[in-house]
């Protein structure tokens, strides 16, 4: 789905994908095809968002109106006049998302077992890990704690709201 998003490709997809199989009751409780679908699309349509950046010049989600923002902060002004002032720009950017695509193939099939594993982690440990991370992180931007009392109300009201 190009130019929605990977966000609405997603949603699209686990739903379609929801109403085609013979089982919905299992999404939302580990079923691999809520996982898998998904993903797919998501991954698709990270690729499919270059296409309206690259030939009409409209960002296709929010990756690519930075990745615009850049080319053009470059005075490379993308649509269909880079095809033809400079395709080795256009070139070279189709042949990163190719190499991307089979590294991340080659990466990720020998790691599927460590992936599955990360999932028997318990929540006790998780969430107190990913907390700290957080916080460190949050404390590293500007060195107040003003930014961590924020962190932990939005996590607070995060937490209520859901």
């Amino acid at each position: 789905m190009s130019a929605a998003g990977a966000t609405i490709a997603s949603a699209i997809t686990y739903m379609t994908e929801k109403k085609l199989s013979g089982n919905s009751d299992s999404f939302g409780k580990g079923d691999i095809r809520g996982v898998a679908a998904p993903e797919a699309a998501n991954n698709a349509s990270a690729c499919g968002s270059f296409i309206p950046m690259l030939t009409l010049g409209v960002p296709g989600s929010g990756t690519t109106a930075v990745m615009m923002g850049a080319l053009t902060l470059y005075n490379i002004t993308p649509g269909p006049a880079m095809f033809t002032e400079q395709p080795d720009i256009v070139w070279g950017l189709i042949a990163a998302l190719l190499i991307a695509n089979v590294m991340l193939l080659i990466m990720n099939i020998p790691l599927i077992g460590l992936f599955t594993r990360m999932l028997t982690i318990p929540l006790w440990f998780l969430v107190p890990a990913i907390a700290a991370v957080s916080a460190v992180g949050v404390y590293a931007v500007h060195s107040t704690t003003f930014d961590l009392v924020l962190m932990v109300a939005l996590g607070v009201l995060g937490y209520i709201l859901r």
